[in-house]
């Protein structure tokens, strides 16, 4: 696929704290400072976000906004289907991560009959469910849902009927069923990790690289790593939310973790994966100005999205 859209989801419903829905326009303004015009030479659509629901009460506990949020990501997920039937590749910027969960049923949508390998670049498994959450907010929730996994072992939460049904369809997205399995993804810099997902991820002997074992291996081993672990899958797709990258560099993030990767690693895995002619879709995600000092963080997540564009196209 030599043609790139990028699609822009701008919506920060899954969040817990406001701003992400401007993290797009951020990462603009970060090529105007740049003097880039890759927005103006660069075709893309914007997916309606629906963050005047802000101002709504959010809803379930367990689940807020769930429903504005599977509207958002039922459109994301036709955009992505629409771009991959035409052999043009979707490069993702997104508010907040809960709707990334669309942008994996567009994938599949696309190819159903393929095996589907996941890159999750991030600190945070989201893999709770409206029975696990400790906060209701979804952004902790796209890879439980594309799993079709409740994990009704560690439940402490009792959704109502209205919220188990929109969950329902916000693992449904797309198509019915998981939209991939525990032995085609594999985490990058994991390390904030609850007990209810750690459980997952022991259980079904995910693989994960740690930020250390990112350092001793270096980039090019890991990325080589993880591509060869996911050799069985047909199309893959990485998913890189900036709060991978070390606290001390991502301040303009909702949910920043001490021990991440560096700037510089975080680019080098990126493009590194992105060479590899399986990877079928990108997404950046969960940029928040609002928390920032002088844009940084997406100044950061502009260069990674100039070097990854000019690896695929």
């Amino acid at each position: 696929m030599s043609k790139v859209r990028i699609i822009e989801v701008a919506s920060e419903l899954g969040a817990g704290t406001r701003g992400a829905s401007l993290g797009v326009d951020a990462i603009k303004i970060a090529a105007l400072d740049y003097g880039s015009s890759l927005f103006r030479k660069r075709q893309s659509v914007v997916i309606p976000a629906r963050n005047e629901l802000l101002f709504d009460p959010p809803g379930s506990p367990y689940a807020k906004r769930i429903s504005g949020i599977v509207e958002v990501c039922e459109q994301t997920a036709g955009e992505v289907n629409s771009c991959l039937r035409k052999k043009i590749f979707p490069l993702v910027l997104s508010g907040d991560h809960s709707t990334s969960a669309g942008t994996i049923a567009g994938i599949r949508k696309a190819f159903p009959g393929r095996r589907l390998g996941v890159i999750w670049i991030d600190a945070h498994a989201d893999l709770h469910s409206p029975y696990t959450t400790p906060s209701g907010n979804m952004h902790g929730m796209p890879v439980a849902a594309s799993l079709g996994e409740d994990n009704l072992q560690h439940r402490h939460n009792k959704p109502d009927r209205q919220t188990v049904e929109w969950w329902k369809r916000y693992k449904n997205l797309g198509k019915a069923g998981p939209k991939f399995g525990y032995g085609d993804i594999v985490y990058i810099s994991l390390r904030d990790v609850e007990p209810e997902e750690m459980y997952l991820l022991k259980k079904n002997k995910v693989k994960s690289f740690t930020t250390a074992e990112v350092r001793r291996l270096g980039v090019e081993k890991t990325a080589r790593s993880a591509l060869a672990y996911l050799g069985h899958c047909d199309h893959i797709y990485v998913s890189f939310d900036v709060d991978s990258m070390d606290a001390s560099i991502s301040k303009g993030t909702g949910t920043p973790v001490r021990n991440g990767i560096t700037e510089k690693e975080a680019g080098g895995l990126c493009v590194r994966l992105v060479q590899n002619e399986k990877v079928a879709c990108f997404e950046i995600t969960e940029v928040n100005p609002t928390l920032d000092k002088e844009n940084l963080m997406a100044e950061n997540a502009f260069e990674i999205l100039q070097r990854v564009l000019a690896q695929v196209g």
